[in-house]
């Protein structure tokens, strides 16, 4: 069977297309062929190029050059050798260009974006359209902030150039992904969710001049109880029925998204397979053997003040980042949380020195290196020979008390500590610390369940990603985030470190996409 092609919208760094590109014919070749990876952001551009000119190697052929260039440890000779890598491999380096395309739906002329669909699908109608329109506009956090949906906000409505390219292009196939706050966002006291399902199944209405064929939209995680009579579409007992619980197939994470599965109405598919419930994964069994590390000191606060408007001004000292100076604030706030009632006995097992190392970008694996306890063949690569993206940020010495506070709370309780449950000189010096609906802002993550959903915040501070163990005192590295999201080692980040952080949490689990990508195969077999 011919590779099948795929179109990847609002791309990120890769996820969805990962998993794609990830699913083996009966002969151990590839099954899809990534054609287009369309993304706005220049970091996760460079991240999808990288990656694209990856997989223009037969699976394990990767060329030494490449482990060479992700394995450079500072971005200044990681650009340089990358440049190189591409001069000494034109055709490859090409073919990664002309696939991974920097720009943006929705302000990019349609006439171009037709024709580069059009020159990479040509006249074949079996062809799958992945992505997710971006969500941030109805996501339940993201309408909690800044109150409500505003009707002007235009990313609202990108889902609709999504749906303009179904109907212009009719792929056999389309996956689209989006968050579970679309669940329950309206407009104009509508559901956005049912507008999205009537556009997706019947594009035309909305594109009358495109003589789009009908699409039926199934679930992933749930059976439908019927089939309506006229349309044959699938019917669901709820909207939640729509709704992957990711922590239920493998991933080690309590990630809880729409995916939706559109199949052309002249495929005849009957039944669509849904996805495979599998063993929990916990996070300690994913970022367990990762090198241990320490955090980053940043400076503290010296003085505050309170302006007219009642704004809490701060006024910071630098701290000198260095091991001794480390060893210093972390003897002080040990001894500090040693005192909190119960934590004695959270030190029992606390004997090791706290770490040396910050990490960097890149880690040497060393002999009595382990490899992850599962989905060790998803992300282990022998010839990467150690751990890339694996650097800790600097903290305020505030923050580094909470988030050991919170670390050594969770271990002695079983769980992460809300802010009623800080000493009071922990508490942020907020007036409003203890009110809201965001309580629970320092938060350690569990290390025997799958982690808290990795969301593109995670750029910003890392108080909501905080690691299980207190020795190491500090937030998730982008590797570990990587991890928690399924992205194999060899896979590179490219960017600043924020840069980083938000397309890791941005991404759809790459394992779950190669999941469903099994299930597209199938039928299209």
């Amino acid at each position: 069977m011919a590779r099948i092609p795929v179109i990847d919208l609002f791309a990120g760094p890769g996820g969805l297309g990962e998993g794609f590109s990830a699913v083996s014919d009966d002969f151990g070749n590839r099954a899809f062929d990534l054609r287009l990876s369309v993304e706005k952001d220049q970091y996760a551009h460079e991240t999808l190029k990288l990656r694209s000119f990856f997989r223009q190697f037969p699976s394990g052929g990767a060329p030494q050059e490449y482990y060479d260039l992700i394995r450079s440890g500072n971005m200044e000779t990681f650009i340089k050798k990358r440049e190189l890598l591409f001069r000494q491999f034109p055709e490859e380096s090409a073919r990664a260009a002309k696939e991974a395309w920097n720009a943006t739906l929705g302000e990019v002329p349609v006439a171009i974006l037709d024709k580069r669909i059009r020159a990479e699908i040509g006249n074949n109608r079996t062809w799958v359209l992945i992505g997710g329109p971006p969500c941030q506009a109805y996501s339940v956090v993201g309408r909690v902030r800044n109150g409500g949906v505003d009707e002007n906000d235009h990313r609202v409505y990108l889902y609709k150039e999504y749906l303009r390219i179904i109907a212009k292009h009719k792929p056999a196939i389309f996956v689209m992904e989006n968050v579970k706050g679309l669940l329950s966002a309206k407009l104009n006291d509508q559901s956005i969710f049912d507008m999205i399902l009537r556009d997706l199944r019947k594009p035309s209405d909305v594109f009358p001049e495109t003589d789009c064929p009908q699409y039926r939209i199934f679930s992933l995680s749930s059976k439908p109880v019927e089939y309506d009579p006229p349309s044959e579409n699938p019917v669901y007992k709820k909207d939640t029925d729509y709704l992957i619980e990711s922590e239920k197939y493998g991933i080690p994470q309590k990630r809880h998204r729409i995916i939706l599965i559109g199949i052309r109405e002249d495929l005849k598919v009957q039944d669509v397979p849904i996805l495979k419930e599998s063993d929990s994964v916990s996070l300690r069994e994913v970022i367990g053997d990762l090198p241990r590390i320490r955090s980053g000191l940043f400076r503290r606060i010296t003085s505050q003040t309170e302006d007219a408007d009642g704004r809490v001004r701060f006024e910071y000292e630098m701290l000198e980042d260095n091991f001794q100076n480390w060893r210093r604030v972390y003897s002080e706030l040990r001894k500090e949380i040693f005192s909190v009632n119960g934590f004695s006995r959270a030190f029992g097992g606390i004997r090791q020195a706290p770490p040396y190392s910050r990490g960097g970008e890149f880690i040497e694996a060393v002999e009595s290196s382990r490899k992850p306890e599962k989905l060790s063949h998803w992300y282990f690569d022998e010839r990467l020979r150690g751990f890339c993206n694996h650097a800790s940020r600097a903290h305020l010495d505030e923050d580094l008390k909470r988030y050991f506070f919170a670390s050594s709370f969770q271990e002695v309780h079983g769980r992460s500590p809300l802010l009623h449950d800080y000493p009071p000189s922990l508490l942020p010096r907020h007036k409003n610390a203890k009110s809201g609906k965001f309580a629970d802002r320092f938060r350690a993550q569990a290390p025997d369940q799958p982690a808290t959903t990795i969301t593109s915040h995670i750029s910003k501070d890392g108080h909501y990603f905080i690691h299980y163990d207190p020795v190491q005192c500090r937030s998730l590295t982008v590797r570990e985030a990587a991890r928690v999201q399924t992205f194999p080692d060899n896979y590179f980040f490219c960017g600043s470190r924020t840069a980083q952080y938000t397309q890791v949490g941005n991404a759809v689990p790459p394992y779950l996409a190669y999941q469903i990508a099994g299930i597209v195969k199938g039928i299209l077999e």
